[in-house]
Parts: structure tokens; sequence; C-alpha cells
């Protein structure tokens, strides 16, 4: 069989995009399960995007769930697949069952900050882009005073 392809650009056909998901090593994979933010943490992280992390809270966009709100309790990276508190299914003999859900239907409401090295970058960008929408202001403000 054959191993995975860095070469890889893209294709239409499903069934090449398939194999591309299922012979990626776990760093590419890893990537494969960010999930978008918030409006306000758009604004607060100066970021669109992120990569999901145990204790993330999201909210379910689309599926059976939609609507609920909770935090991530596992994360199967091999699988492709994220596991939430309070999404679960009753089985036949009585027992619970957590339900796997895809990463492309949830949203990032509240990050876990608990790692310091996470947004570090972001933090910076952060300072840039105030700095840079403050001095617009300011330019603007002046103007207005001019005329």
């Amino acid at each position: 069989m054959k191993e995975f392809s860095k070469k890889w650009k893209g294709s239409k056909i499903p069934k090449k995009q398939r194999k591309f998901l299922a012979k990626a090593p776990l760093h590419i994979k890893r990537k494969l399960l960010s999930t978008n933010l918030s409006k306000e943490l758009r604004e607060k992280q100066g970021m669109r995007s992120a990569v999901l992390r145990k204790g993330d809270s999201v909210k379910v966009t689309s599926g059976k769930f939609k609507g609920k709100k909770g935090k991530i309790t596992k994360i199967k990276t091999k699988q492709l697949k994220v596991y939430m508190e309070g999404i679960q299914r009753k089985k036949q003999d009585g027992s619970v069952a957590e339900i796997p859900l895809r990463v492309a239907n949830l949203q990032i409401v509240e990050l876990d900050m608990n790692d310091k090295r996470r947004f570090k970058k972001s933090k910076k960008s952060v300072e840039t882009q105030t700095t840079k929408k403050e001095e617009l202001s300011k330019v603007k403000e002046k103007e207005k005073n001019k005329q």
C-alpha cells in the first residue's frame, strides 16, 4: 500500500480526499482538528480559528444536537472525532455511551487558557491590531476636527 504523499495538493475526486485523510500522519491530522471561533472570541484573540483542545467550551452548529454547549472531554486525533460532556446516548443494556462529533459541526465558544504557549503568537498580533485600530481612529478624529 502506498504511503502518505507530501506532494499532494488537492483533488476534486472524493476517493482521493478520503485517502488523504486516512493516510495522513498525526501531526497533520492534529491541524485538521481546528474549528472556527465565535464572533466575540475572534475579536478578542485576533484569529478566525483554532485547534481544539480538551477543556475548550464548544457549541454544536449542526446535526441532532444543534445548539448544545459543553466542554470537550476527549479528542481522538486518529479518528478526527471529538467527545463533549452531555452528548450521550442510552444503550440497549442501560449503559451510557458518548457520541463522537465531527469538528466541522462545532464552534469554539470559550478557550481553555491553562497553557501559556497556546496563543503566544496571537497575543502579539492582537496587540498590533489594536494599536493599528487606535491609530486609525485617532487619524479619523483629527480629520473630523479639521472639518
